[in-house]
């Protein structure tokens, strides 16, 4: 599905076009606001969450008309990945910022680590960013542009009872330096390791004093501090193949 108004501006259609897989909702929802209100025009993969993804690309086309719009896909093969690429590109006719925001995230004690869990967290943290850069790496290397992965600082050092999901972000943090490497210097890759941004929905205020007392700025993050950090990676031309950390200085403690 493609939500957008039928008539382009000719101010909207020069404006760079950022793609985020999973941005319907939180962090990832967050972070589209945040490139739309620089300027970007903004294409907002969603799952299932469809009337999330209606509602904040209706949101962002009130602000700016004809410059946001929503595709729907599994993204659960390789077809489908590719399918979604081309249905992105085709909005606009461009994509200049790749940020793979898409990710499962539950634990997998060892003892309990089954096929389906480590297909499920393997897919979404690592082999789907892998098949959506490879899908647009020639839009990105035509375009100059950009891609911006989301890791996690437990990529950096483990979380009790999480291997797979640490394993899988570990790997995003490889693959990272990796198109760093391969495309450039036509395209950039860097990625943004965020600490205690949202509470897992289940989660309550235990849960968040528990995060926080190891946190040297003493409080959690929020959803615009990666949204922010995400734009200035997507502006930034002279930097590739790094993780930032974006953790209120958690990872400087023991």
């Amino acid at each position: 599905m493609v939500r957008l108004s039928s008539t382009i501006t000719q101010e909207s259609a020069a404006a760079p076009v950022v793609f985020l897989t999973g941005a319907a909702r939180r962090v990832g929802a967050e972070t589209a606001r945040v490139f739309h209100a620089a300027g970007f025009r903004v294409v907002i993969h969603y799952r299932s969450s469809e009337q999330d993804a209606i509602a904040l690309v209706d949101e962002l086309n009130r602000a700016r008309p004809d410059t946001a719009a929503c595709i729907q896909s599994r993204l659960d093969t390789q077809a489908t990945i590719q399918a979604a690429a081309d249905d992105a590109i085709a909005v606009f006719g461009q994509i200049d910022v790749l940020i793979n925001n898409a990710s499962s995230f539950f634990p997998t004690p060892w003892g309990d680590i089954t096929d389906d869990a480590i297909h499920a967290l393997m897919h979404s943290n690592l082999l789907l960013p892998m098949a959506m850069i490879q899908a647009l790496a020639s839009e990105l290397k035509h375009r100059e542009g950009t891609i911006i992965n989301l890791v996690d600082i437990h990529a950096l050092r483990p979380l009790a009872d999480h291997p797979a999901y640490g394993a899988a972000k570990a790997g995003l943090i490889s693959l990272t330096k990796s198109a760093a490497l391969d495309l450039a210097p036509r395209v950039r890759a860097n990625a943004i390791a965020p600490g205690a941004i949202l509470l897992p929905e289940q989660e309550g205020d235990d849960y968040e004093a528990a995060l926080t007392g190891n946190v040297p700025l003493a409080r959690m993050g929020n959803p615009t501090d990666i949204a922010e950090a995400a734009l200035f990676l997507a502006t930034a031309p002279y930097v590739t193949g790094q993780i930032l950390a974006v953790d209120g200085g958690r990872t400087l403690k023991q």
